[in-house]
């Protein structure tokens, strides 16, 4: 069972991203704010859930937080401040979406940059813990979803609609066939062997 908060007398929000180890597409983060006593028998880790049951939950956590919010950093803003800090600045942003301002943030995973004076604390694999942090884990990657199906509709060959830009082998191997797009991470290893140069025209 997931706890509700970890400090009961502030407004808590949870934070989690989605996308940080993809080939292409941005980074996404969603920061959610639920009422203390609000329950969800369903609600978890995105990963541990179907498609169906995240969008489902979405509507849910939409209608019944206090307040949320999502973040995005671009593909060129990732290759400009690396994954790391996009993943930080994608939860910032996710935090100005919060039309109330919270007074402690519960972060998934065991590092984050402190937004403005904040307080907040790490919590290794807390989308499986909290159920603030599962719930921005649920509009980060449902968010990020539906972004990827509109780049799919632009370049089918790389099967976005089913990968969303994870380096899976037929991700990688349409990227040596047909070569990167503007939407991949041209900081990441986007060929799992010396090929890589072909992307960039090297010689």
């Amino acid at each position: 069972m997931l706890k509700a908060y970890l400090h009961k007398k502030k407004i808590e929000a949870g934070l989690d991203e989605a996308g940080r180890g993809c080939l292409a597409g941005p980074v996404y983060a969603g920061a959610v704010i639920l009422p203390q006593k609000f329950k969800n028998d369903l609600l978890n880790d995105s990963k541990k859930l179907s498609e169906k049951q995240r969008y489902a939950l979405r509507e849910i956590i939409e209608k019944e937080a206090i307040a949320w919010g999502v973040g995005v950093v671009t593909e060129k803003e990732i290759d400009k401040i690396n994954i790391l800090n996009a993943s930080f600045l994608a939860m910032h942003r996710a935090v100005e979406q919060l039309k109330i301002a919270p007074e402690h943030l519960l972060i998934d995973g065991n590092r984050f940059k402190p937004y403005k004076d904040t307080p907040h604390d790490c919590v290794i694999k807390g989308d499986g813990k909290f159920l603030s942090i599962a719930a921005a884990s649920i509009l980060a990657k449902t968010y990020r979803d539906d972004h990827m199906l509109k780049l799919h509709k632009e370049y089918d060959q790389y099967d976005w609609n089913k990968n969303k830009g994870y380096p899976t082998k037929a991700h990688r191997a349409a990227i040596q066939v047909h070569g990167s797009t503007k939407y991949h991470r041209q900081s990441f290893k986007l060929l799992a062997d010396d090929k890589q140069w072909k992307l960039f025209g090297e010689e």
